[in-house]
């Protein structure tokens, strides 16, 4: 039997993922990070983008979309705090693809008085989930 890694991905509103993995993979701020079971202790925040969680004993990776958030790893457990997480199976092409519309549009628009590092946030999470999206088709085919 391979050996494991619990990893827990939870936003404020849902645990979303608790369960025993071979290895995770996310984007760390400054990198991709892949975990396997045993991985020294690390703390580090991470970007908006997709958490790949290869579960042990079944063939699919899990993936789970994060809006940021932060990163603690401990030689058996592994845990996600995420700003905003949504399972891969939720994500909603369509919304992701008005939300970056919408912050384009903010960020274009010079008469408005607008948040621009909210806008400019707000962008790089839809970019984000739409390149997670296209990452979950292409695993799909």
């Amino acid at each position: 039997m391979a050996q494991t890694i619990h990893v827990d991905v939870v936003s404020a509103e849902e645990l979303i993922f608790s369960g025993e993995a071979e290895f995770v993979a996310l984007p760390g701020e400054s990198g991709e990070l892949g975990i396997y079971p045993r991985h020294t202790p690390l703390m580090t925040r991470i970007k908006p983008g997709a958490v790949r969680i290869k579960v042990a004993g079944q063939a699919q990776d899990e993936f789970v979309f994060v809006a940021g958030g932060l990163l603690e790893v401990q030689p058996d457990n592994v845990t996600v705090l995420a700003d905003t997480a949504i399972r891969g199976a939720d994500l909603d092409e369509a919304k992701a693809t008005e939300a970056k519309r919408l912050a384009e549009e903010a960020l274009a628009n010079k008469d408005a008085v607008i948040d621009y590092a909210k806008a400019q946030a707000e962008l790089s999470a839809a970019i984000a989930q739409l390149a997670a999206i296209r990452r979950l088709r292409h695993k799909g085919h």
